[in-house]
């Protein structure tokens, strides 16, 4: 490395020009090659650098949105998913409910790719820049009582609940909530009522909802209201 690439590298490095820093040198021997005026040159690295800072940000959104695994449509069986119209799948993954601010609920006994589907289409929607968190509903609750415990309630319900613009809650109805946390689970989906997409799964139709939620149909029915209203 010569002094000139080192002064271009701490230029590169204080304007956090990561992705220049370890391209600029290809760069400049391809503009030498293919004879680039200056502004095509720049057009390259801009571009470069932009695509590089496009990559990172989809990485990180994918690490903030916690999913067990990676899954996509591509590897989705449709066979699994009886009664429901493919059509309708290819349609939740255009994103388009997100710009709507609608909801989406997978129902259906175990093994039939629901976890599958919510996690793709929460994939999908950090690879198009949306900012998506995935939780069980028993770890959701479990992370609502400990920050309550230690007087962070209010911080985690905003950041890391209602802040998503896609909430994924898996599981729900795999283990009956108490009265005060169906009343968390209601205020989350109020809160959230056409501001942020959701997408729920569960292995239980509506009509057994109250079961899970503490029994408490009007709670039940308030709150389905709200997720169904679209």
């Amino acid at each position: 490395m010569n002094l000139q690439q080192e002064r271009i590298d701490g230029h590169c490095q204080s304007l956090k020009l990561e992705g220049l820093m370890h391209r600029y040198v290809a760069l400049a021997s391809d503009a030498a090659a293919k004879q680039w005026s200056f502004l095509d040159f720049l057009e390259n690295a801009l571009a470069h650098e932009r695509e590089t800072r496009q990559v990172r940000s989809r990485q990180t959104l994918v690490r903030m949105a916690g999913f067990p695994a990676i899954k996509t449509l591509d590897d989705y069986d449709y066979s699994f998913a009886v009664g429901v119209p493919r059509e309708a799948i290819d349609e939740l993954a255009t994103l388009r409910f997100i710009e709507r601010g609608e909801n989406a609920v997978l129902l259906g006994p175990s093994g039939v790719g629901k976890t599958h589907l919510a996690i793709a289409i929460g994939y999908a929607a950090t690879q198009a820049g949306i900012k998506t968190k995935f939780i069980t509903a028993a770890d959701l609750m479990l992370q609502l009582e400990a920050a309550r415990r230690q007087e962070r309630y209010d911080a985690v319900l905003r950041h890391n609940i209602l802040g998503p613009r896609l909430l994924i809650v898996d599981e729900i109805g795999y283990l009956p909530l108490s009265g005060d946390q169906a009343s968390h689970f209601f205020q989350i989906v109020a809160k959230r009522y056409e501001r942020g997409s959701m997408i729920l799964t569960s292995n239980l139709p509506f009509a057994q909802w109250d079961e899970t939620f503490g029994g408490n149909t009007t709670l039940t029915a308030a709150m389905l209201d709200r997720i169904l209203h679209h």
